[in-house]
């Protein structure tokens, strides 16, 4: 493995942590900014966010769904098994896994699926696939697909 591979990696994992602890404090200004201008988000289930301001307007509907339905606002996503493909030195894929956690426990779990550009020193998201496998019965989740 190359140099310029290992850092690459390295700047591919900065993203994804980056992305969780932006989501979890609702920092959704600098969460966008790890999308490409044209980047996309499909969250299974729902129809794709194309761009920059349909996710941070999707994020921000999230928050208050959270703080309507929750005691504690707080949400934690935990991410592990990252597998990193790079490509090139501008193009890289990801696959891992997800867990959120709320005030009421496990809350729900899946996968991300992320295709990846390099611009500059960046790596940022041209297209993210968020994967539910699952929820708790109590979860903020349940709540919110029980509802329009």
């Amino acid at each position: 493995m190359e140099l310029w591979e290992l850092t690459a990696r390295e700047r591919i994992r900065d993203t994804l942590a980056r992305y969780a602890h932006c989501a979890d404090t609702g920092r959704f200004a600098e969460l966008v900014a790890l999308f490409a201008d044209d980047g996309e988000m499909a969250i299974d289930g729902r129809p794709p966010l194309q761009g920059r301001a349909a996710i941070e307007a999707f994020l921000t509907g999230t928050k208050t769904n959270i703080a309507a339905n929750l005691t504690q606002p707080l949400i934690r996503h935990h991410v592990s098994s990252i597998r990193i493909e790079v490509q090139s030195p501008d193009t890289a894929t990801a696959a891992s896994y997800f867990l959120a956690i709320t005030e009421r426990g496990p809350d729900h779990w899946g996968r991300y699926r992320d295709r990846l550009i390099r611009v500059g020193d960046q790596w940022l998201f041209q297209h993210r696939r968020v994967r539910p496998d699952g929820h708790a019965a109590n979860s903020w989740v349940a709540t919110r697909r029980e509802s329009p």
